[in-house]
């Protein structure tokens, strides 16, 4: 059985394989903006002894998050274990072990959206901000890419380009 959320609406909008692009935008803007953090040199004495080393490994950390990501939007797009694996280095058996859990948790989101906390009364969504909110997703992640992005000749950077869903009849 399928738990209802207050954003189905704006999610049915879009084909899962939208949903996964948006997690992968996401996260990209966290790697991004965790590597801006280390350009700056002006606060170096600031930061303890070892501090740089911290924000390298949070970035670390956010380059792997964006990782599964992509590799979630990637199965939603239809490509296989042979491709995936070929750019991770590794064989199609060990990129699909390696990233099996992430997949199964990706789909069971979509059964179960969320869970009650503790006290039964506060949702706690299972996926990813970006797909439980679509729609906050794209205002946000829309305004940082034409804000960044100074190349980019579009009102909706990312929005624009995802595949929709089909309209019901």
């Amino acid at each position: 059985m399928t738990e209802r959320t207050p954003y189905d609406a704006d999610r049915a909008r879009f084909t899962r394989q939208a949903l996964a692009r948006l997690v992968l935008c996401d996260h990209a803007v966290d790697v991004a903006d965790g590597a801006a953090g280390l350009v700056a040199t002006g606060n170096d004495p600031d930061t303890g002894p070892g501090g740089r080393v911290s924000q390298a490994f949070r970035l670390l950390e956010l380059a792997e998050r964006a990782l599964v990501s992509a590799v979630i939007y990637e199965r939603e797009r239809g490509s296989s274990w042979t491709e995936i694996a070929h750019y991770l280095g590794i064989s199609p058996a060990e990129a699909e072990e390696r990233f099996a859990s992430n997949l199964d948790g990706w789909s069971t989101a979509f059964e179960v959206p969320y869970r009650l906390d503790d006290t039964g009364r506060k949702r706690i969504p299972q996926m990813p901000t970006a797909a439980y909110d679509p729609a906050w997703a794209c205002d946000r992640l829309d305004a940082w890419a034409g804000n960044r992005l100074s190349l980019v000749n579009d009102e909706c950077p990312v929005s624009s380009g995802l595949a929709m869903a089909l309209p019901e009849e």
